[in-house]
């Protein structure tokens, strides 16, 4: 062979070796254009699933607050409309003039009070005259204050009486109504209650309440 043709062959293999070469380059800048475009798509899709989940926990929890204002809103509404100032309540009074002069003239030592004191209301009476002795007679008073003071009476002076209307109580020296003196007691089995007691002529006279002494005074001295 002339030295001009093996000259022409080793170019044409120089050249066949360049050109695959070139190839192999080119296939592997293509590869890793293919994995950078993977790449990228792949954290475009985790961006776009991760903004999903925030956009679905901010919709849950804007939705649970904006139950939460229209359920308090309703409630407010609610107490709104439904509302009422609270009225003190009034006791019921009972008319019980009537029946002092009946007991008055069946017993002549029943007692009542002559005249009321102002703002105080008569909310039970009751007078009783069994065939047997003893009889009693009873008479119930709210004052102004919304204290309790009742006025019991019997035709006996035993302590029986006293036990039964009193309980258990404890001497708290004595008051001088009207000139009259009277026990003070303490009533034991109830709480922040008080009596003044008066025996005398084979008659008890108990006023008893919650309303302290100054107002079981008052009353003690208004009975006629």
């Amino acid at each position: 062979m002339s030295s001009t043709g093996q000259d022409a062959s080793d170019e044409a293999a120089a050249q066949e070796k360049a050109d695959a070469k070139a190839d192999g380059n080119a296939d592997v800048r293509a590869q890793e254009k293919a994995r950078e475009r993977a790449q990228v798509q792949a954290e475009a899709n985790e961006y776009r699933q991760a903004y999903r989940r925030d956009k679905r926990k901010s919709q849950t929890v804007g939705n649970m607050v904006f139950a939460l204002v229209i359920c308090l809103a309703v409630v407010a509404f609610l107490i709104t409309v439904t509302w009422r100032p609270k009225k003190e309540e009034k006791p019921t009074a009972v008319e019980y003039t009537a029946q002092l002069q009946d007991a008055r003239k069946a017993a002549a030592w029943v007692r009542g009070p002559e005249p009321m004191p102002s703002g105080w209301t008569a909310t039970s009476v009751e007078f009783r005259t069994p065939q047997q002795e003893p009889i009693t007679w009873h008479l119930g008073v709210v004052t102004n204050e919304m204290k309790y003071v009742g006025l019991e009476q019997s035709n006996v002076s035993g302590g029986k009486y006293v036990a039964d209307k009193l309980g258990r109580t404890s001497d708290d020296g004595t008051a001088s109504v009207g000139g009259v003196t009277w026990q003070r007691k303490v009533l034991l089995d109830r709480k922040n209650e008080n009596a003044l007691l008066l025996v005398g002529s084979g008659v008890t006279t108990i006023v008893a309440g919650n309303a302290g002494y100054p107002a079981l005074e008052a009353f003690a001295s208004a009975l006629r």
